[in-house]
């Protein structure tokens, strides 16, 4: 049995410890019910339930939420669309999001699937300093999907050893 204060009040029975949560004007609350024998503790329970609600909302604040974006192209795309769409999966993938590139074939495009897969190979070619492919282009249906990742720094790893400057100075 734990008290308001955080004081250890020893090994008591259950009636009794009811009867010093209410003198206190307080609920006694199980902390630890697989200990032998387990742990009670008198506290006020809806000042519980609020502080851990917000330990809760800080711990969802500081985990890392990663969402996937999805860029479709078609087969015949222009220069300047693919420039541009380019352009957006570089912003997605520098914001710390995964791309889904899509290449969406209609009727006849269908019997040159190769143009879809020399499209993508030119994106992981052009975006290979910033991304890395997590899914290689394959056929799904009508469309061909290919799944970018943003390339991990060490610091993000967790490595050991300092900035890339660091090993070219070596």
């Amino acid at each position: 049995m734990i008290g308001p204060e955080g004081d250890q009040l020893g090994i008591m029975r259950t009636p009794d410890a009811l009867a010093r949560a209410r003198d206190h004007d307080m609920d006694l609350v199980e902390v630890a019910p697989m200990a032998d024998p387990p742990v009670c503790r008198i506290l006020d329970y809806g000042k519980f339930k609020y502080q851990e609600s917000i330990r809760a909302k800080e711990a969802r604040k500081k985990q890392a939420s990663i969402t996937v974006k999805e860029i479709k192209f078609r087969p015949k795309i222009g220069v300047h669309d693919y420039e541009t769409k380019k352009g957006h999966i570089e912003r997605f993938l520098g914001s710390g999001n995964r791309v889904k590139v899509t290449v969406w074939f209609r009727g006849r495009e269908m019997a040159h699937t190769e143009l879809g897969e020399r499209i993508l190979r030119r994106l992981t070619e052009e975006l290979s300093d910033i991304a890395t492919v997590e899914a290689y282009p394959k056929l799904d249906g009508r469309n061909m999907t290919m799944m970018l990742a943003p390339v991990r720094t060490r610091k993000e790893t967790g490595k050991p050893g300092g900035t890339d400057a660091e090993d070219e100075a070596e």
